[in-house]
């Protein structure tokens, strides 16, 4: 009896064995496909740190369209993080950018004026449609004002 349950758990253990090996073939593919498409997008990411505020962005640009990360740890303000997809046009990138910030989803427009290794966020006077806060007029927006991106490593 004793060598009948050491043979059946040799044999479960035979097919659990042969069954873990399957699945890792199985990762190892979609693994090496998330990496090529990784790899043929460059990011590039920009920083602006400062006293206590703190703003990362990290973007990418296929074809027109730019994504990406965006982050603002403003001092004793609600800190909001998410994504953004936008175009550049010529030097400047319009983005809507989709975050949280407590607990609540927002969608705002944002701007940016690339000045060689810096982005400058654009600000200007804004209205609400269909739930978004959007600039309304982009020829108006100032730049610099207020926060200057530094272009820095990607972590």
């Amino acid at each position: 009896m004793k060598k009948y349950f050491l043979s059946l758990f040799g044999m479960i253990g035979v097919l659990m064995a042969c069954n873990s090996s399957q699945d890792n073939g199985e990762m190892t593919d979609s693994t090496t496909i998330d990496t090529s498409i990784i790899s043929s997008s460059q990011q590039i990411c920009y920083a602006y740190i400062k006293d206590k505020d703190t703003v990362k962005l990290t973007m990418m640009s296929s074809g027109e369209i730019t994504t990406g990360e965006l982050s603002y740890a403003l001092y004793e303000k609600d800190k909001n993080k998410g994504i953004f997809e936008g175009e550049l046009h010529g030097d400047t990138l319009l983005a809507e950018y989709t975050f949280n910030a407590e607990g609540k989803e927002s969608v705002r427009q944002v701007a940016f004026l690339k000045k060689g290794n810096q982005l400058f966020e654009g600000y200007g006077d804004v209205e609400e449609k269909n739930g978004k806060i959007l600039f309304k007029n982009t020829k108006n927006l100032k730049f610099g004002e207020s926060i200057v991106l530094n272009k820095t490593d990607c972590y």
